[in-house]
């Protein structure tokens, strides 16, 4: 039994036609049914007072206003149990789920010395994995290199031979001896041009590397200008999240802002 609502139930005289805050449930101040079975989990307990709790409320959250002192007092004196109710659930929550916590984060513990990447610590595994990518990335990038310049070359040899075949067949015009050389010659140059494609790729496919992509801000007022126009309800709800947060530490001038009190039940 809650003695807190008792207390209520048994101070409190309401006036003509409002609730009777002695009108409680009897899970409140009486023994439910099967009472000498093994206690309810603290789960079921804080629930059914949150029930009646809510059941209670709704006697009084009619639609009708407060009408004096009394009733004021005997919803303050609500509030108050639903406010401490709350808490304790909030504990109950905490204290059922804290083995769940512990086990976790037991495995968690265990899983990131191995393999974990955090500020505080880096797993055994990430470590020799990024070590290994550090010695590997700077031999990798020469073989790319060397790819893409022999890549360079044969696209230059390409080039050079298909200039070379279409000056060919602009001469022989009228010679078919000529003309059958200046064939050849166009023969071959699509060749190399096949060879100069197929190193081209080669050049940055199967490397073992990876591009990574970054923005580094050079101009801090066209990024400003550039990410409002993409994303103007993103800035406004940062900025709108800056302002509140300034608000609650005590700034009561927010350039751009109407700062406003209103003042609430707590």
């Amino acid at each position: 039994m809650n003695t807190n609502a008792k207390a209520i139930a048994d101070r409190y005289v309401p006036p003509d036609g409002a609730p009777h805050l002695s009108h409680v449930p009897d899970s409140w101040t009486q023994p439910t049914v099967g009472h000498n079975n093994p206690p309810p989990s603290p789960y079921d307990t804080i629930k059914q007072e949150i029930e009646d709790l809510f059941l209670e409320a709704k006697n009084w959250a009619d639609g009708e206003p407060i009408a004096d002192q009394k009733q004021a007092d005997a919803v303050t004196e609500l509030l108050e149990l639903i406010a401490d109710a709350m808490k304790r659930a909030d504990e109950a929550r905490k204290e059922e789920k804290r083995p769940l916590d512990e086990a976790v984060d037991e495995i968690q513990r265990r899983y990131n010395a191995l393999i974990g990447k955090t500020t505080k610590l880096t797993g055994r595994a990430v470590m020799a994995k990024e070590a290994l990518q550090t010695l590997l990335t700077p031999w990798r990038n020469k073989l790319e290199a060397e790819r893409r310049a022999e890549a360079a070359r044969l696209a230059k040899e390409a080039a050079d031979a298909a200039a070379e075949a279409q000056a060919a067949m602009q001469a022989s015009r009228g010679n078919l001896e000529e003309r059958d050389k200046a064939e050849e010659l166009y023969q071959a140059a699509q060749d190399i041009a096949r060879v100069a494609k197929r190193a081209d790729k080669a050049a940055t496919t199967k490397t073992g590397l990876r591009s990574v992509w970054s923005a580094v801000m050079v101009d801090e007022g066209a990024a400003m200008d550039w990410g409002y126009g993409l994303a103007s309800e993103r800035f406004r709800d940062l900025t709108q999240q800056i302002a509140d947060e300034a608000v609650r530490s005590g700034m009561r001038k927010v350039p751009g802002f109407k700062v406003t009190e209103e003042r609430v039940a707590r």
